[in-house]
């Protein structure tokens, strides 16, 4: 009887540890940590990506979650500070535990992150078109390289579909992506027969305001009679002013 009760004891510990096992299991959750600009100047471009994966977080927790576990979203905030977007990456890593960070738009925050991820060996989803010459296995790079995406749109204005444009003026702010994919684009447009002096380069930082002196330089570089395309690689809220000014001076496709 007292070996019989013991066993019957033994048997209910065994079950009850495992009740209290599952039910942490299933208390657990996959945390998504979310390292986008909530300010500063690329907030107007990044907030909206934080909102798409609070949505999609969200949507999937309506399903179910994933393998049985619901979804969390951690979000941080970086700041446009590339330094900034480093400390945070650890932070998720380290401190909340995320088990996938899904972040950085300019390619700037994304090198800032890699050295980060790749020593606490974390997993990176890095959402937008980027200059290539970079692969690492903790980072999928989900948006397009300039031979996917800017040289086949310079390809299509160089035809007479896109306009037959002659004249090419490459703008861009002051950081690897836009002066890596404008190298590319030069060369490229040199080996198609077009001059340095039909390719009007220009860079200015980031949150640049006054557009005037440079739109007035593309309209008088557009003067000299060719059909002239504007290649855009301006990043985070210049681009307002500057689409502003574009129509002000009456530039128009």
């Amino acid at each position: 009887m007292k070996k019989s009760f013991i066993a019957a004891l033994g048997a209910g510990a065994i079950l009850a540890s495992t009740a209290y096992s599952g039910a942490v299991q299933a208390a657990e959750t996959i945390k998504v940590g979310v390292l986008h600009s909530l300010s500063g100047t690329m907030a107007i471009s990044e907030t909206t990506l934080k909102d798409t994966i609070l949505m999609l977080v969200d949507e999937q927790n309506k399903k179910g979650g994933l393998l049985g576990r619901k979804l969390e979203a951690v979000v941080v905030d970086p700041a446009s500070n590339w330094p900034l977007f480093a400390e945070k990456a650890r932070e998720l890593l380290e401190k909340d535990k995320v088990d996938v960070i899904f972040g950085s738009w300019t390619s700037v925050s994304r090198k800032s992150v890699l050295p980060v991820v790749e020593e606490l060996n974390g997993l990176l989803f890095y959402p937008v078109q980027y200059e290539g010459e970079e692969s690492s296995l903790n980072v999928f790079y989900t948006g397009a390289a300039p031979n996917q995406q800017a040289i086949p749109a310079v390809k299509y204005l160089m035809s007479e579909e896109g306009g037959a444009a002659k004249r090419w003026v490459l703008l861009g702010t002051d950081y690897v992506y836009p002066r890596t994919t404008n190298k590319i684009l030069r060369a490229f447009l040199k080996s198609k027969g077009v001059k340095d002096s039909d390719i009007m380069e220009n860079y200015t930082p980031f949150g640049h305001s006054d557009w005037q002196t440079i739109v007035s330089d593309v309209k008088k570089f557009a003067s000299a009679g060719k059909k002239t395309a504007v290649i855009s690689t301006i990043n985070g809220d210049a681009n307002v002013p500057f689409s502003k000014e574009l129509g002000n001076q009456a530039i128009k496709a």
